[in-house]
């Protein structure tokens, strides 16, 4: 009964127009006002997660993807995809599908690849003859790859509610992240084909390599990060320090498209974004603490056993659930509402909390995509002036892509879990 007074509660609060994280902080107090527990407890319970050196790496990350996506980092790697895309038809769209993939492995936020890409590549298109709708909707679809290839802040933010190794979770992102880009690259080229879009010019092979080595370093940021990491120099925090310098000067000093009056403004926009994702963090866990108080999670073990429901029917259950929180909130308003009901019931489901990462991730993908909270839609509608409904359309496609993806990784956990498994073991 308290759980669903707090659904009715948290919806009812939110559609009043009330900032999320103080919706999850009303509520988690009056949880615990009314079970009788302490609010000191709760207090301790918050501070000791928020001390925990993959929360502190998230500001750093994001100040990152700041810093490259207004110092022309965008620019060098649509140029390299450009150079080695030239002489095959619909090249601009297979570009937005390589760059985005790229971008995302520096800036590890789908709604900064949106933005970034759409701003450079959605007037080429079009001046190039592509369809308005189709340029918008290669370029919001491929821009959710930026949030399950690593470094993915949806998935260090995953970690922290769930206490798993964020190292691990990087991992499993990787080849369901090439997969959904190579499902879009697909597509592009087979659309290409049948719509006879333009083809680009071939470039020489002296250009092709003077383009990539302007674009080289552009992919130090993921290169610092990776490496360091599984080569166990550094740690998640000290990696995401060394992105976010290595992006400053890259930014400032090569491309030079940060100019050094800004840097200070670009580093308060940063960081009013992560202090956001902060307060909705430390009020998530006070509410995650309550619910693990509360039994919910072992009542739904109970009732998952006691009508002898199958993995695979679970999953698919809790895959329509998430696919309709998308349709109503966020990326990090959904993981943080869902997973503290969810985590302590995975493994005694027989589902790898690693693998259920990407599961989540992927649906968040799609909820960043389709009506009526989808962020990349708002994002492309705003920088294009088009009609949501337009971008909706170009959108739908990728879509049905997206769902496709969704199931081979559900159900095929070998292809998330074999990279962390080689890695760390299994």
């Amino acid at each position: 009964m308290a759980t669903l007074l707090f659904l009715a509660a948290f919806f009812g609060l939110l559609s009043c127009g009330m900032p999320i994280f103080l919706v999850l902080g009303i509520l988690a107090a009056g949880l615990f006002f009314l079970s009788g527990q302490p609010l000191v407890g709760v207090a301790q319970v918050v501070v000791d997660h928020l001390n925990s050196q993959s929360l502190m790496s998230l500001p750093l990350f994001v100040m990152a993807a700041a810093f490259m996506r207004r110092g022309g980092v965008a620019q060098a790697l649509v140029g390299l995809a450009t150079a080695w895309l030239g002489g095959i038809r619909g090249s601009l769209g297979l570009v937005t599908v390589v760059a985005c993939t790229l971008f995302a492995a520096i800036c590890g936020s789908s709604v900064a690849t949106a933005l970034a890409m759409g701003t450079i590549l959605l007037p080429a298109m079009i001046e190039r003859g592509y369809p308005r709708s189709f340029a918008l909707g290669v370029i919001g679809a491929s821009g959710t790859i930026g949030i399950v290839i690593p470094p993915s802040l949806a998935l260090i933010l995953y970690g922290i509610v769930t206490e798993q190794s964020v190292p691990r979770l990087f991992l499993a992102g990787i080849l369901p992240g090439l997969l959904q880009a190579a499902a879009f690259f697909g597509w592009v080229w087979y659309d290409a084909r049948r719509r006879n879009f333009p083809i680009e010019p071939t470039r020489s092979m002296a250009e092709k390599l003077s383009v990539t080595l302007h674009a080289i370093p552009a992919m130090f940021v993921p290169i610092v990060v990776l490496v360091g990491i599984y080569g166990g120099i550094v740690t998640v925090l000290e990696a995401s320090a060394l992105a976010a310098v290595s992006a400053l000067l890259i930014s400032l000093f090569y491309y030079r498209g940060l100019p050094i009056s800004q840097t200070l403004n670009v580093i308060s926009d940063a960081l009013r974004s992560a202090g956001s994702i902060m307060f909705i963090v430390a009020s998530a866990l006070a509410f995650g603490h309550w619910m693990t108080e509360s039994g919910v999670p072992a009542q739904l073990v109970q009732f998952t056993l006691d009508h002898h429901f199958a993995t695979w029917e679970f999953l698919l259950a809790i895959n329509v659930l998430l696919l309709v929180m998308g349709c109503f909130l966020e990326v990090i308003a959904t993981l943080l509402v869902i997973m503290p009901i969810l985590a302590p019931a995975l493994k005694p489901l027989g589902v790898d909390p690693v693998h259920f990462s990407i599961i989540f991730t992927h649906n968040m993908e799609l909820g960043l995509v389709h009506p009526p909270v989808g962020l990349n839609l708002f994002v492309l509608a705003t920088i294009s002036d088009a009609p949501i409904g337009e971008v909706i359309r170009g959108i739908f496609p990728f879509l049905v892509l997206l769902l496709i993806v969704l199931g081979i990784i559900t159900y095929v956990p070998s292809l998330t879990l074999w990279l962390p498994n080689l890695v760390y073991g299994g």
